[in-house]
């Protein structure tokens, strides 16, 4: 993982503000695949000097949520369907495992806001929000998994959140759902009964249908 600069250079605490809001932006899917940046535009945008703007960037290049070509053109990735696949098999492995062990500790309390992010994800649908329906729905699953007490796991998965967040946005614009996914009432169902295989079932299907539909 970079490490984080310390704030007190005003340089330092420009580019973690910087870091922090694009990193948000490319994980909800606020920007689309092979949308090209600038240092000097995105600077411009967010009031920064050039090098905030150049240490952001390659923090976000190292996570693998932007790109930089020979030539140094700077953009959100446009993932193969080989990388799709890989990355949704990550989501497969690594999920279920965090569900499962957030289940001891989900309280109602939990589970009612749980179904509450759920709620704001299916009015995401109704409204066709892209971006909407992204950020809700892993709002969900990291409400979920923060239960689980695995730091690291948790990284790793924002990781990869971070590097499909336009390729999401991308695919459920295209799709057009009408209603919200299944898999999330299932999820809630068996965090109610305590059911740990119905659980991962639920959340492993959950995290690969959709990806299916652009690695296929």
């Amino acid at each position: 993982m970079p490490i984080t600069p310390r704030l007190t250079d005003p340089n330092a605490a420009a580019h973690e503000r910087l870091y922090r809001s694009l990193r948000q932006q490319v994980m909800h899917g606020e920007v689309g695949p092979g949308q090209p940046m600038t240092l000097r535009g995105l600077a411009k945008e967010h009031g920064v000097s050039m090098t905030p703007a150049r240490e952001a960037i390659r923090r976000l290049v190292a996570e693998g949520a932007l790109t930089i070509s020979s030539s140094g053109r700077v953009s959100t990735p446009e993932l193969t369907p080989e990388r799709i696949e890989e990355l949704a098999a990550i989501r497969a492995l690594l999920e279920p495992e965090m569900a499962a062990r957030a289940l001891p500790r989900a309280h109602f309390a939990l589970i009612d806001r749980l179904a509450a992010i759920n709620a704001l994800n299916a009015e995401a649908v109704q409204r066709q929000d892209a971006v909407a329906y992204v950020r809700t729905n892993l709002e969900f699953h990291r409400t979920l998994y923060l239960r689980a007490q695995a730091p690291a796991m948790l990284a790793i998965c924002e990781t990869v959140w971070l590097q499909l967040g336009p390729t999401m946005r991308a695919l459920y614009s295209r799709l057009r759902r009408k209603e919200p996914p299944q898999h999330h009432r299932l999820i809630l169902a068996a965090l109610k009964a305590g059911d740990e295989p119905g659980l991962r079932l639920a959340v492993r299907t959950d995290v690969t249908q959709g990806l299916r539909h652009l690695a296929g």
